[in-house]
C-alpha cells in the first residue's frame, strides 16, 4: 500500500470556460488520466478507488504555463493533456487542462504546490 494517493487536474484560467465546460473539461481529464496510470499502476488506482478518489482541481494562467508543467510530470507519471473538440464554447484543438493520477500525493504536490484551486 503505497502513501495517500490523489489525481490533479490542472485547467487553464485564461479561456474563459463557462462552469459547464469546466466541468466537462475536467472530466475528460479524469477519466483519460486514470486511462493511463492504470497500465502501468492499476494496484495504486485500486488503493484509490477504496479510499473516496481524491482529486484536486488547480488553475494555471496560460496555454504556455499548462504545457510546461505537462512536459516536467509526464516525465515521472502518464498524464492525459485534453485539447477541446470545438463543439460549443472554444475553438476545436484548443487544450484546455490535463490530468494525472492517481499518484502519490508527495511527489505530485512538488509540481503543484504552488498552483491555486480552480
Amino acid at each position: 500500500m503505497v502513501e495517500n494517493l490523489k489525481q490533479v487536474i490542472i485547467v487553464r484560467n485564461d479561456i474563459g470556460m463557462g462552469k459547464g465546460k469546466l466541468a466537462a473539461q475536467v472530466a475528460h481529464a479524469s477519466v483519460s488520466a486514470i486511462d493511463k496510470i492504470v497500465i502501468d499502476w492499476p494496484e495504486w488506482v485500486e488503493q484509490w478507488k477504496s479510499e473516496g478518489m481524491e482529486k484536486i482541481v488547480l488553475k494555471v494562467n496560460s496555454e504556455k504555463e499548462l504545457l510546461i508543467l505537462f512536459e516536467k510530470i509526464k516525465t515521472m507519471f502518464p498524464a492525459a493533456l485534453i485539447k477541446d473538440a470545438g463543439h460549443t464554447q472554444i475553438k476545436s484543438g484548443t487544450i484546455t487542462c490535463f490530468g494525472v493520477g492517481p499518484v502519490p500525493e508527495h511527489l505530485i504536490d512538488e509540481f503543484t504546490k504552488k498552483l491555486k484551486l480552480v
